[in-house]
């Protein structure tokens, strides 16, 4: 009969609570965040500014 691999159903086990509490950290995070935070307004691009040296 085979034997069971300990080692690879621990590291499976580990990832999945790794997984697991980083998801949650990331749901927590984006509940924190204001809701205005992603309406930044656009920096200006350098096209838009002023040709005072035109001389």
């Amino acid at each position: 009969m085979a034997q069971p691999n300990f080692a690879f159903e621990k590291r499976q086990r580990e990832l999945a609570k790794k997984r697991k509490k980083e998801e949650k950290l990331k749901r927590k995070a984006e509940a924190a965040t204001p809701p205005d935070a992603g309406s930044e307004e656009p920096a200006p691009t350098a096209g838009s500014a002023p040709a005072d040296n035109q001389a």
